[in-house]
């Protein structure tokens, strides 16, 4: 893997206004299809629950959070989230073949060696996984599927990211300039 410099992207992508309208025609289309919105945490824990059930099934039976997904005769990736994460992976993928950008690299900025580029990252990673699981949904869960209906704790979710984002912003901006 190349550890390069984050340099300035030439490269054209679509119009976000367009991406933006053609989001809520999935969104739409997830809700009609499925009856439920669109979010990766969801399917990465039922993910992580059929392995836990391939090797501990009493304990995914024990406790009740779990048991409520995966319980008993259950299938935890028999989740239509399953298949939008999956499709989501893919379909990413395809679109990056499709206009060459597929690249394995390390983005950094100049000052950021690899080391502290990727411990930076899986910790970053962490707490946001973390705090998917205590709001009960990731970014796009909250945000996309939560703000279409108006939710308030998904409009607070986001205040609160955002506000996150820019306290901690002056704390680790040297590792980008």
């Amino acid at each position: 893997m190349e550890a390069v410099d984050a340099p300035v992207r030439t490269e054209r992508y679509i119009d976000p206004y367009l991406a933006g309208a053609l989001l809520g025609v999935v969104l739409f289309c997830a809700y009609a299809l499925t009856g439920t919105g669109l979010g990766a945490s969801g399917a990465i824990n039922r993910a992580q629950l059929s392995i836990v059930k391939l090797v501990a099934p009493s304990h995914v039976d024990s406790v009740k959070h779990f048991a409520a997904t995966a319980g008993g005769s259950r299938q935890p990736l028999a989740d239509p989230s399953v298949g939008m994460l999956l499709g989501t992976l893919l379909g990413g993928f395809a679109s990056g073949l499709l206009h060459r950008r597929v690249r394995v690299e390390l983005r950094k900025g100049p000052r950021a060696t690899a080391g502290t580029r990727l411990l930076l990252a899986f910790t970053g990673g962490g707490i946001m996984g973390f705090g998917a699981r205590l709001a009960r949904g990731c970014t796009s869960g909250q945000a996309l599927s939560g703000g279409a209906v108006l939710s308030v704790g998904s409009f607070a979710f986001m205040f609160s990211i955002f506000g996150a984002g820019y306290a901690l912003a002056w704390f680790f901006r040297k590792q980008w300039i």
